[in-house]
């Protein structure tokens, strides 16, 4: 297997569980802008989508999007507690999480990192932002992970994202249990290896 990445992208979250799994995952670093891999390669060649994360697995199929790349590998170690067994409410608990962070946070960050984004733009997804993030602070105001007492692909993602609010200026002062769990996050020994393995 492979994972295509850009550092400080949402491929961080599966290189999270990937290590948190205890996953040899190698990886290949993408230039965004220019869609070219380390390599040299031509990344569009590599995935259609033109974006990361991307695996490529051992039998050279390729599977895209965050939420189904980190459920796979969390099923490769399903002693590992990363993602609830197939089937279970739990498994539909973390899906609804999965579903909710990429909706209603991921994809509202994106304009955020446009220069060209107006500033009246920038202000409704930042409130937009604060309103959606303020159903995790109740959620997190409760137990220290998303879906409870233990670390989920849901929390990589969540610390992936939130990790955002910074370089865009988001103010997250108002959010405190949703500031305790970046910090918590953020010291698990497998965050600190992909930070740090990322630059």
């Amino acid at each position: 297997m492979k994972l295509y990445y850009s550092p400080g992208a949402c491929s961080l979250s599966p290189h999270i569980v990937a290590l948190e799994a205890g996953i040899d995952l190698p990886l290949e670093k993408v230039d965004g802008k220019a869609k070219r891999t380390e390599s040299g390669a031509d990344f569009w060649q590599v995935n259609p989508k033109g974006y990361v994360p991307a695996l490529v697995l051992d039998n050279g199929e390729l599977l895209t999007e965050g939420t189904a790349i980190v459920q796979y590998l969390a099923d490769l170690k399903p002693a590992s507690g990363l993602a609830p067994a197939n089937g279970t409410l739990a498994r539909y608990r973390l899906q609804e999480m999965l579903g909710y962070i990429n909706s209603e946070l991921h994809k509202t960050y994106s304009p955020l990192f446009k220069p060209e984004t107006p500033a009246e733009v920038r202000q409704e997804r930042k409130e937009y932002l604060r309103k959606r993030y303020a159903l995790l602070e109740g959620v997190l105001a409760k137990q220290p992970w998303l879906l409870g007492e233990h670390f989920t692909v849901a929390d990589a993602y969540l610390f992936t994202v939130t990790n955002w609010a910074k370089p865009v200026e988001l103010d997250l002062s108002g959010f405190p249990a949703l500031l305790a769990f970046q910090k918590r996050a953020a010291e698990r020994p497998a965050v600190r290896a992909a930070l740090e393995a990322e630059g």
